[in-house]
């Protein structure tokens, strides 16, 4: 069996210039329960995090909030120096106040400070791709495009992206500074998103599905089953083969602190799902 190779996804050039293996990795899961610590074992994370450029994988999303601080601390100790051509994706706007609470912050000086912080423990000199983890809808949100756009006069990041946002926010924004990414919650089974997708599609801006391996109980149809028979895969591995071929600007994070997993979901990659494989799929989850 060969090893799983992130390159066999294709490639996106996100915000025209950065290309990157389509298939990516999601880092909050290198954290404890409820996103919350240091993970329950951490030598498993920190060798997660270190088998990544052996998969070529060369996009990983973290945020400050995943920990807090953490995702993004372990990262920059054992990637960095990072390899030519890896791309680490942030994100600020959220703060924690304890495991699964989540609270949005988008005063533009809360979003600088975390910029500055993100920098120095992913040990960058700038990021290459910052996203507003939320627009904070108790901020003017002109007030935080604003900002984003004074980090990238700056120097401090390169291309700025946003997350869990409408076509309309997406254009709201795009009046401030180039859109590079959108970052929602999309998956096989949950497609609340499509509008998103098809205006990302037709602006070139890259579409980052959170939750990519999501399969709701459509993985337990017979026909789910059958195709994850067909292709000997699992139903996660089948979810993200989809997502893949479903739009050329998908860039699906899967998450995990585990070697093993890793390697699955990098082996997604290899899966050629056939047209008749991804319609009926594609049929499962808008039913």
């Amino acid at each position: 069996m060969s090893t799983p190779d992130a390159a066999r996804s294709g490639t996106f050039a996100i915000g025209g210039d950065l290309v990157v293996n389509r298939l990516g990795f999601g880092a909050m899961r290198v954290t404890g329960k409820g996103i919350w610590g240091e993970p329950e074992d951490p030598a498993e994370a920190r060798a997660t995090l270190a088998r990544l450029p052996d998969l070529n994988i060369d996009f990983v999303d973290t945020a400050e909030s995943y920990g807090p601080e953490v995702s993004e601390r372990l990262i920059g100790e054992v990637l960095a120096p990072y390899a030519k051509g890896t791309v680490i994706a942030t994100k600020s706007g959220l703060t924690r106040t304890g495991p699964d609470r989540w609270l949005q912050v988008g005063r533009p000086e809360f979003l600088e400070q975390g910029v500055h912080l993100s920098l120095r423990r992913l040990k960058l000199e700038r990021l290459d791709l910052w996203q507003l983890h939320r627009i904070d809808a108790k901020v003017p949100r002109n007030e935080q495009f604003d900002a984003i756009a004074g980090f990238i006069r700056s120097g401090l990041v390169r291309h700025a992206g946003l997350s869990e946002v409408s076509v309309e926010e997406i254009e709201a924004a795009r009046k401030y500074f180039p859109v590079a990414t959108v970052q929602n919650l999309y998956n096989v089974a949950n497609r609340q998103s499509e509008a998103v997708l098809a205006y990302c599609e037709k602006h070139g801006i890259g579409f980052i599905p959170w939750f990519p391996l999501g399969g709701g109980d459509l993985v337990k149809s017979t026909a789910y089953q059958a195709i994850c028979l067909k292709h000997n895969a699992t139903p996660s591995q089948i979810a993200l083969a989809w997502v893949l071929k479903r739009s050329p600007v998908m860039l699906p994070i899967p998450g995990t602190g585990k070697v093993k997993h890793l390697e699955e979901n990098t082996a997604a990659a290899d899966i050629q799902l056939s047209e008749e494989d991804f319609v009926t799929l594609d049929r499962l989850g808008r039913t």
